[in-house]
């Protein structure tokens, strides 16, 4: 066979090759597509339905536990400082006051406390309208009390008044709060060096347990006359 004629052979064989594939193309095109489409048109799974009423216990979610009390419905005793109503001195009177794990906070709580004057009958040594502005804590153990400029608004009458107004609030954080060791007032976010001219300010104070009230003396009974009324003598 001469090379002329394996040529056309060649050509007629490509052409019938290429009639074929064209004819055949739309079907394995179709077949390449159907995976694809499946795919695509799978519905999306539904959401869960809600348990019916007779539903088990292994279809439905176990119930959440109830959180924990807050730190805030937690309360602590204090003893607040008062000034005694019948004797020169303070008194402590016991309260309860809420609960904080941060110091200086605990601390702003327990002045607030005390600024909100006594229960049992004592004297309320500071103006009620004084705010806590801030404390601070120094690593030295120095509580460092803010308070607004209306705790120098008070009709503080002599040294010893303003002195156990003062220590009043010493005593309280120093009492409550064994990291403190001192106590520094500041007005209006500023050092003060009094509160009415008499006790200085200018330098942290240790509390001072003397001035607690002396308990009242109970006048004894009298003792019965050695002899009976009317009797001779």
């Amino acid at each position: 066979m001469s090379p002329r004629t394996l040529n056309l052979l060649t050509i007629l064989l490509l052409l019938i090759l290429l009639v074929g594939v064209s004819l055949t193309a739309p079907r394995w095109a179709r077949f390449i597509r159907q995976p694809l489409q499946a795919a695509e048109e799978e519905p999306a799974a539904e959401p869960d339905t809600p348990a019916s009423p007779g539903a088990t216990a292994a279809t439905t979610a176990p119930p959440r536990p109830s959180p924990e009390p807050s730190e805030a419905q937690r309360t602590i005793s204090v003893k607040l400082f008062f000034e005694a109503a019948d004797r020169p001195g303070l008194v402590v009177e016991d309260r309860l006051v809420p609960f904080s794990p941060d110091l200086s906070r605990q601390i702003v709580s327990v002045v607030e406390e005390l600024l909100k004057g006594p229960r049992s009958g004592l004297v309320a040594p500071l103006n009620p309208a004084t705010r806590v502005l801030e404390v601070f804590v120094s690593a030295r153990g120095v509580a460092y009390v803010d308070l607004s400029k209306e705790v120098q608004a008070t009709d503080v009458l002599g040294s010893a008044a303003e002195r156990l107004a003062v220590y009043s609030i010493v005593n309280t954080i120093a009492e409550n709060f064994p990291a403190v060791r001192r106590v520094q007032i500041l007005v209006d976010d500023h050092p003060a060096e009094t509160l009415a001219g008499h006790v200085d300010l200018s330098r942290p104070l240790s509390p001072d347990m003397t001035l607690l009230a002396a308990l009242p003396v109970e006048t004894p009974p009298p003792s019965p006359s050695s002899s009976a009324p009317g009797g001779t003598s």
